[in-house]
């Protein structure tokens, strides 16, 4: 029987990869974003904040995969709209509507104060150390579904997300880089691990120069083939190595730990 999931944010830089990756895996696709999708079949668009809609949409699916919401920085009220009340709508719909996996897109900014250069990877079981609001709301989502997972069953993995590009862009995503087809490999693992009750997982391919451990991704499933050290040599000739005294070489969330 084929998997009907819902893919919010459907029309976003990630959610326009998986769109064509994850059929392949046997699912089919309700796509939904702000706007309607040209060309899609299964396609709504809805505000997050509306939760009227927002139940609508999940009605009916087996899973969703929330990729939703703002993505990078913005206004706290902006945040707390689409990513904070956005995300709730999205678990409250599901545990109304009984579906029972969610695969959320957390991110490296819920944990990204986390300072770089101690011994051995860093695993996916620190504190948050959010170095944004954006990253705040990642810290309320992942609280959010250890709730719902634990009070009603509602499952979901957790992936914090380093730099999902089709090839990496700078000497930092060298360590952050998670390839599309790497993506669609976790996801998928993420929606058919069992009894995961709320599981946080770090979302990179299998990078030489990786930051971040991924035992508990791979406890899941997850098998990645791709390595950024495959464009280390025209990314290192465009923009020299990372000084050691560099932010992104400091924090785990970059630039994105500076004020202003």
């Amino acid at each position: 029987m084929t998997t009907t999931i819902l893919l919010t944010g459907a029309a976003g830089g990630v959610g326009t990869l998986l769109r064509e990756l994850l059929p392949p895996y046997g699912y089919r696709l309700r796509l939904a974003d702000l706007e309607p999708i040209d060309g899609a079949g299964d396609s709504l668009a809805f505000d997050l904040r509306d939760a009227d809609a927002v139940r609508d949409a999940v009605r009916g699916v087996d899973a969703v995969v929330h990729l939703g919401g703002i993505s990078l920085e913005d206004t706290f009220a902006n945040i707390l709209g689409s990513n904070i009340e956005g995300t709730y709508h999205l678990y409250e719909a599901c545990r109304l509507e009984g579906v029972r996996r969610v695969v959320f897109a957390s991110s490296n900014h819920a944990v990204g104060f986390t300072p770089l250069g101690g011994d051995g990877l860093i695993g996916s079981d620190i504190p948050p150390r959010p170095d944004t609001y954006y990253g705040l709301s990642k810290v309320f989502g992942e609280g959010l579904a250890s709730l719902y997972a634990d009070k009603y069953g509602v499952q979901t993995v957790s992936l914090r997300i380093g730099s999902c590009f089709p090839r990496p862009r700078s000497p930092r995503m060298l360590s952050t880089w998670l390839s599309p087809a790497d993506c669609a490999r976790l996801v998928h693992a993420a929606l058919t691990a069992p009894d995961v009750g709320h599981t946080v997982v770090n979302g990179i391919s299998a990078n030489t120069r990786a930051w971040w451990d991924l035992t508990s991704a791979r406890a899941l499933g997850y098998d990645p083939q791709d390595d950024a050290e495959a464009y280390a040599e025209e990314i290192t000739a465009q923009y020299g190595d990372l000084p050691a005294d560099h932010v992104d070489a400091r924090l785990l969330g970059g630039f994105f730990t500076q004020t202003g």
